[in-house]
């Protein structure tokens, strides 16, 4: 593995002491995200975007196309993390959206996993032997994890299955495809794991991962920004026939004639009441109104998401995780 060589124009102190409130306006967020990313897609050689088919990461999407539009750059490829037990509408909104955007697309799964899931007719939450694993699988279970058990759960919201499921098949792309920067859709006030993260963020260990930077453009945007950036600017840039700031459809029944679901660059589980989206199996629902229309500022986000409790987050973001 050749050494991890940082850009001359990179400040990993970028964003050190600073929070949400840092950036009191949308508009100095929006300007922030396209600073962050026109660095990352200036500077460094080979990066990518992790693009998961959720809100933060299309709007990290949608951001990078427009810098690349703008400043004549080549748009780079989106990695999209198959962990198997996705919405199946998940899946429908990352083909189509590649599909519109003539994005270069390339699936991480841990295929090892994955092969004995399907040969042993597997469902999420089955337990599945150690010594059925290859040897690097085994070497992340055993070395790095430190994990004694003599199997573990096919499931994403424990530790030795988020970091097979999504860690490991993210890292073994990086390595392959010898990405240096990659563009994530983390935020501040998400979790505190992530609070104390900076826009560019080193990730250069060759013992745990590939070395690499992270890219972090929309870290100071709460969910309501998100939102806001969403049917504020993204949709009306992207969808013809919605062309007023501020849309904020009740449901889907509310979109304008000739305007379908299918037009729109937001996840239909979204309209739902789903506020992120974590697996099929461990993500839930509070609330049937959609996502931003809910007590945002008065909930937790991710609540839903069994995966996501602080101390695994913790012990997964040092692994590599997102």
């Amino acid at each position: 593995m050749a050494p991890f060589s940082a850009p001359d124009s990179i400040d990993y102190e970028d964003g050190t002491d600073e929070t949400p409130d840092s950036y009191p306006s949308l508009t100095s967020k929006l300007e922030k995200a396209i600073e962050v990313t026109r660095i990352g897609l200036e500077s460094y050689r080979n990066p990518a975007i992790m693009w998961t088919g959720g809100k933060d990461s299309t709007l990290v999407v949608y951001f990078a196309r427009e810098v690349c539009d703008e400043f004549d750059l080549e748009m780079p490829p989106v990695v999209f993390i198959d962990h198997f037990q996705h919405f199946k509408e998940l899946h429908e909104f990352v083909e189509r959206w590649t599909d519109r955007w003539d994005l270069e697309l390339h699936i991480a799964s841990n295929d090892d996993v994955g092969a004995y899931v399907e040969e042993h007719g597997l469902e999420p939450g089955d337990e599945i032997p150690i010594e059925a694993l290859s040897a690097h699988n085994q070497h992340h279970v055993r070395d790095l994890l430190e994990y004694e058990e003599d199997t573990f759960r096919f499931l994403l919201d424990t530790y030795v299955g988020n970091h097979l499921l999504k860690t490991v098949a993210l890292n073994d792309i990086l390595e392959a495809q010898a990405v240096d920067g990659v563009l994530s859709g983390v935020r501040w006030d998400e979790q505190a794991a992530r609070s104390e993260e900076t826009f560019f963020s080193p990730r250069h260990d060759p013992d745990i991962y590939p070395p690499h930077d992270r890219i972090q453009p929309i870290l100071p945007f709460t969910e309501r920004d998100v939102w806001d950036a969403t049917w504020s600017y993204m949709v009306p840039e992207v969808v013809e026939g919605i062309d007023e700031d501020s849309f904020f459809p009740e449901s889907i029944d509310d979109l304008p004639d000739g305007v379908d679901i299918e037009d729109i660059p937001v996840s239909p589980k979204y309209f739902e009441g789903f506020r992120s989206l974590g697996s099929e199996v461990s993500t839930t629902k509070d609330d049937e109104r959609p996502a931003w229309l809910q007590d945002l500022e008065g909930t937790t986000e991710r609540a839903g998401r069994a995966q996501d409790k602080e101390d695994l987050m913790e012990r997964l973001r040092d692994l590599g995780y997102m």
